[in-house]
């Protein structure tokens, strides 16, 4: 599969956080009963006339200045011919080549490394109902969601890997929920994309046949659905046969993609101006005042963690990523001097325990905090700092009343050994009670020094300062040669 290089565009739909629809006042509540949230207009029902809701115009406006787009003073709307039963007026209104937003780009970080993707276009559209199949093989129509107000993002086909893909994701998820104008809830359908793919030989100037896979929810299905689809087409290319063009679901139960239709061209969708809309037209003082409504945005976060906080561009990247991450981040450091050991923590441990599509730490901030610092103040050593986070964690996720870092270090005697006396102690012990491997390091072979180290270390019930402790045993050692 080595030969063989993936090219992968998104299409991003964000499900705009607006109180009515996009072309009528019905609200726009997730979970109302079935079929209760709607009327002639999102029905298409004859004689039932489309207007404009100036919310969800702001919101479009507001992403494509989130995401460093140009904004268009004109832009129009047409209607894309859908006949599927999920729309009942058998068409979408969309924007076709006059799009709100054009011409961006989002600056992430994959593999350690910072990575660009531009960003096409952003139009706004209307979103189609939700088929629920009922377990004797017959369909239902809810049209709540009909009508909804989106936009759909749609990159440059410059992702090479389903990291890139995961990491580009996060980071726009990130932004939209700075913004304000979405939720982004993914497990209800608020923030989900289209992924396009492609293979060729490695090295190739022509990009391969593409197909797509429509409405996934999750980033982990973005990284598996993406694997899967680039090693069934390398696969067909090394039977020598052609890939077709396709449109394919990810089925998250059996983890793959299934052949849902033949993909559409945009011929397909017979795009016509809209006739019942006029132009979107907006002044240069409309995306100003909007401009000025920006708060602060992932990148700019970023930038104040490097320069005002002195954490590496790495940590801060990651940190910005996931608002949720970076806003724990924000109230655990607050007014702290052991910032880089909060960044630490989060980083190496909190995430590997947090579970689910976005960051949560069930630990009160302030808690957090008092933990870094006590391992910052060498209070506490790191493999102390890292079962104490661990039983706080669980304890916070089990909702029991938890006691302070420090009154937990203080009650069962947790606090690190600092003592010199008390370390060289430990240090000529482990020696004495390891003749062989204090012999095997006099004669040359260091890696014997970690096992003194890790002997010294269960000694003191893993309390022992180990860069103090190292120091002495190196120092005894090498007297006794």
């Amino acid at each position: 599969m080595k030969q063989y290089e993936m090219t992968v565009g998104l299409e991003v739909h964000v499900e705009l956080k607006t109180k009515s629809k996009i072309f009528c006042s019905c609200p726009t509540d997730f979970g109302a009963p079935p079929n209760t949230q709607v009327c002639p207009v999102c029905m298409g029902l004859p004689g039932a006339l489309p207007t404009l809701n100036r919310r969800a115009v702001e919101y479009a406006v507001k992403a494509g200045l989130a995401t460093n787009c140009h904004i268009a003073h004109r832009s129009g709307t047409d209607r894309k011919s859908y006949f599927y039963p999920d729309l009942p007026k058998a068409y979408q209104i969309s924007q076709f080549d006059r799009p709100i937003c054009y011409g961006g780009y989002i600056d992430f970080c994959a593999y350690n490394e910072k990575r660009r993707v531009g960003i096409t276009r952003i139009h706004l559209e209307e979103d189609a109902g939700k088929l629920i199949h009922d377990s004797e093989g017959g369909t239902l129509i809810d049209f709540n969601r009909c009508g909804r107000p989106l936009i759909e993002i749609v990159t440059e086909p410059h992702l090479h890997s389903s990291e890139d893909a995961r990491a580009f994701l996060k980071k726009l998820h990130s932004i939209i929920l700075s913004t304000g104008i979405s939720d982004c809830k993914m497990n209800e359908g608020s923030f989900r994309c289209d992924v396009n793919i492609s293979v060729a030989p490695t090295g190739s100037q022509k990009l391969g046949q593409r197909t797509e896979i429509k409405n996934i929810n999750s980033f982990a299905f973005v990284v598996r659905a993406i694997e899967q689809e680039y090693a069934r087409q390398c696969a067909i290319l090394e039977r020598g046969d052609a890939v077709e063009q396709q449109t394919l679901r990810y089925n998250a139960e059996s983890g793959k993609c299934e052949i849902m239709r033949s993909k559409e061209s945009s011929a397909d969708y017979r795009f016509i101006s809209e006739p019942d809309l006029h132009d979107i037209l907006l002044r240069e003082s409309d995306i100003e005042r909007i401009r000025e409504e920006l708060p602060e945005l992932p990148d700019s976060r970023c930038q104040r963690y490097e320069k005002s906080l002195g954490l590496s561009p790495y940590d801060s990247s990651l940190l910005s990523s996931d608002l949720s991450l970076s806003d724990y981040f924000e109230r655990a450091s607050a007014g702290s001097e052991y910032v880089k050991q909060i960044a630490n923590l989060l980083l190496s441990e909190a995430l590997r325990l947090s579970e689910g599509e976005e960051f949560f730490c069930p630990i009160p901030a302030e808690h957090f905090r008092e933990l870094a610092e006590l391992f910052g103040s060498e209070r506490i050593n790191s493999s102390t700092a890292k079962k104490l986070l661990a039983r706080l964690w669980s304890e916070s996720a089990e909702g029991k009343q938890t006691s302070s870092p420090s009154s937990i270090a203080e009650s069962e005697g947790l606090w690190q050994i600092n003592s010199r006396e008390e370390l060289l102690e430990l240090a000529r012990g482990a020696i004495a009670s390891n003749p062989k491997s204090a012999s095997d390091y006099k004669n040359g072979k260091s890696f014997a020094l970690r096992s003194l180290i890790g002997k010294a270390m269960a000694e003191s019930r893993g309390l022992a300062n180990p860069k103090l402790l190292e120091e002495l045993l190196l120092c005894e050692l090498e007297s006794q040669k």
